[in-house]
């Protein structure tokens, strides 16, 4: 199979039948073998209906069905193990996204060598809102820096094209989504590019991902992500060298608090007692805090050998 598309969808029935045309239009256009899998996150409205209507209809349709709203990238997570097609391709089921681009980024991936190829929506500021562009220019422009991955304008495009390596390989949890890029590129597939792509006006309804909460959520991602290729398979490095420098600081800080204290008793000197003196418990407590962190460290080792089963999701129906 060439081409698997993965639409992740919450509350878009409106939308689904078209997009659908819309993807097998482009489909047979170009000679593709391809499968569609919708997978609905907790839909409450008639989605998964339509979706299984699309079924019976076409048989390259599938579907995947969570019991309740798990989050974008649990249904991207379940889509990607579901894909059987040389190129994943996800998009998302609001027709934002263009089928038309489609062919682009396959060629981009199969014939040009890239791991990874995300969409870059170069006139989204015609039709969003301040609330949502000016927190998405600060996200993409912290992501680069931190990612390292510095030719990538809009990581958190919907539509994206992968080699079906990367999306064995990767795991998409929590929010994650957003640092897919990211994720493949700690997981050894370098070769990351970017495609300028169309952006359609919203047809129907109205967007779920708006506002300033949504930049704060994506920058608590980023250091999780951060730390965790860093120092997620090696914890005792950063705990336990924080947690020695700091209980060193504090034990010479009460060395010399202990040694001022002899010096003047020694003199004949009167000299307030140890207690009293601030720096005294100023070092204890850094003494205190660098001991919990190195213990901490240990703690991150233990932890790590065990698996985290993060990806237990409830499905209701799969077609």
């Amino acid at each position: 199979m060439d081409i698997s598309v993965i639409v992740p969808l919450f509350n878009e029935e409106e939308s689904l039948a078209e997009l659908y045309a819309w993807i097998e239009r482009v489909m047979k256009e170009n000679g593709f073998s391809y499968e569609v899998i919708f997978v609905s996150d907790g839909s409450t409205d008639h989605s998964w209906e339509v979706v299984e209507r699309l079924h019976t209809e076409h048989e390259e349709v599938r579907g995947i069905k969570f019991r309740r709203n798990y989050g974008k990238s649990p249904a991207l997570f379940c889509g990607f193990a579901a894909a059987r097609g040389d190129v994943v391709i996800t998009m998302d089921a609001d027709l934002q996204d263009s089928p038309d681009e489609i062919p682009g980024l396959y060629e981009m991936i199969t014939k040009e060598g890239y791991d990874l190829v995300s969409g870059y929506k170069m006139n989204r500021s015609k039709g969003d809102p301040l609330s949502k562009t000016i927190p998405t220019k600060l996200f993409n422009a912290t992501a680069r820096q931190v990612s390292g991955i510095h030719n990538l304008h809009d990581f958190n495009c919907g539509l994206k094209a992968y080699r079906s390596e990367v999306v064995k390989h990767i795991e998409v949890y929590g929010e994650m989504h957003r640092y897919i890029p990211y994720l493949a590129k700690n997981a050894g597939f370098t070769k990351i590019g970017e495609k300028r792509v169309h952006h359609q006006a919203r047809k129907f309804g109205k967007s779920k991902f708006m506002g300033w909460n949504r930049f704060a959520n994506g920058y608590l991602d980023l250091v999780s992500l951060w730390f965790l290729s860093s120092f997620g398979l090696k914890p005792m490095h950063v705990f336990g060298f924080v947690g020695t420098l700091m209980f060193l600081l504090g034990f010479v800080a009460a060395l010399v608090v202990g040694i001022n204290k002899i010096y003047y008793l020694a003199s004949g000197m009167s000299h307030p007692l140890v207690t009293d003196s601030p720096y005294f418990y100023i070092s204890l407590t850094m003494m205190i805090l660098g001991t919990q962190l190195f213990v901490s460290g240990f703690l991150g080792e233990l932890l790590i050998r065990n698996s985290q089963l993060r990806n237990n999701y409830e499905i209701e129906k799969e077609i």
